[in-house]
């Protein structure tokens, strides 16, 4: 049943459209997506955080991870020739990336969990649709998203898993998701 489940992450700058993305894919596969636990945990605590706050959201971003995974494995169960990929909406190098961003470091609990993680394909998303103002997004500054975007992909570059930019238009972003996915799962 593994096979037929895949972990696909979106990562990129905030507001680069994964929350959306997420969204249409898990639609167009009829499978799983995992939403970014930190904003519902700033949404009940405030917007002010700390080091031991990120710890606690990458706690909650876990937890909500291995659900959608078994979710997912219960949806294999009811049709077998299905594929369902599940798509997560931030992993823990997004976690990682944003502590030391704000706070110069990262907690080691976050960066052994990167190193025990698996997954099977990023999709990196660029920085080129317009920022979108929230009260808990932090970068507005093109420089400083374009810059967060070239950190993720120097990460991307240094490890195993395949990975593709994803850019454009949002029905551009879809189309390149959807295959880079089939190219996955073939």
């Amino acid at each position: 049943m593994e096979h037929q489940i895949k972990k696909i992450v979106l990562i990129g700058p905030e507001s680069t459209g994964k929350t959306t993305l997420c969204e249409q894919l898990s639609s167009h596969y009829d499978s799983v997506w995992v939403q970014e636990y930190a904003r519902n945990y700033l949404q009940t605590k405030g917007k002010e955080y700390s080091i031991d706050d990120i710890r606690k959201i990458a706690e909650g971003q876990l937890k909500n991870e291995e659900k959608g995974i078994k979710n997912a494995l219960e949806l294999v169960k009811s049709n077998p020739q299905k594929k369902y990929p599940v798509f997560l909406d931030t992993d823990f190098q997004v976690l990682k990336v944003w502590s030391e961003f704000v706070f110069n470091q990262c907690d080691n609990w976050i960066l052994n969990t990167i190193s025990e993680r698996n997954y099977d394909l990023y999709l990196l998303c660029t920085p080129d649709i317009p920022w979108v103002k929230d009260e808990y997004r932090e970068a507005p500054d093109l420089e400083l998203r374009l810059k967060i975007f070239r950190h993720y992909k120097e990460i991307l570059i240094n490890q195993h898993t395949p990975w593709k930019i994803i850019h454009g238009d949002f029905d551009s972003r879809l189309a390149q998701s959807i295959k880079s996915v089939e190219e996955l799962f073939q």
